[in-house]
């Protein structure tokens, strides 16, 4: 029979990943508590840190409905629950792991999708949600930009058309 520590553990796991939108595994061998403390500081309030035992781990991610992560649960490893934009978090890692090389991101899970450490990485290169949806409307801004334009062209010519006219028959 299963422990109750190691039962509630694997329930709080399962929580977690449950209401994430995305989980990103790393090795954490090397880090101090004190880099521990800056990392988890640095992921903001969107994302919380948290060590886990593998087999814990596991288990907790298959209850989840998480299949493909045990080949990234192996030695120390830490997971990073996202709650919000996953890019922000994924940045904040890799910002981290540019001046602490013994962080190490190893892959992760995202929309039940398991995610290699260079998808990872890519996710880290994107711009912010809000970035991106400022790009869009810019880009659907123009586009109905010159719409108007073009359903305002034949008006437009019809009225310098009949100015015209009338300028013509002023001077006839």
């Amino acid at each position: 029979m299963a422990r109750p520590d190691k039962a509630a553990a694997v329930a709080e796991l399962k929580d977690l990943f449950s209401e994430s939108t995305a989980a990103v595994l790393t090795e954490y061998r090397g880090l101090s508590v004190a880099d521990l403390k800056k990392l988890r500081r640095s992921l903001g309030e969107n994302a919380s840190y948290a060590i886990a035992k593998n087999t814990l781990a596991k288990i907790a991610a298959t209850q989840a409905g998480i299949e493909g992560l045990d080949s990234q649960l192996t030695g120390p490893t830490a997971i990073a629950f996202v709650k919000g934009d996953v890019a922000a978090t994924a940045k904040g890692l890799r910002e981290f792991a540019k001046g602490n090389p013994h962080l190490v991101i190893k892959g992760g899970v995202m929309d039940g999708r398991v995610l290699d450490a260079e998808t990872v990485k890519k996710l880290a290169d994107l711009e912010s949600r809000e970035v991106l949806l400022a790009k869009l409307a810019g880009a659907l801004q123009g586009n109905l930009s010159q719409a108007v334009g073009l359903f305002a062209a034949p008006l437009s010519q019809a009225a310098r058309l009949l100015g015209a006219l009338e300028d013509q028959k002023k001077a006839a």
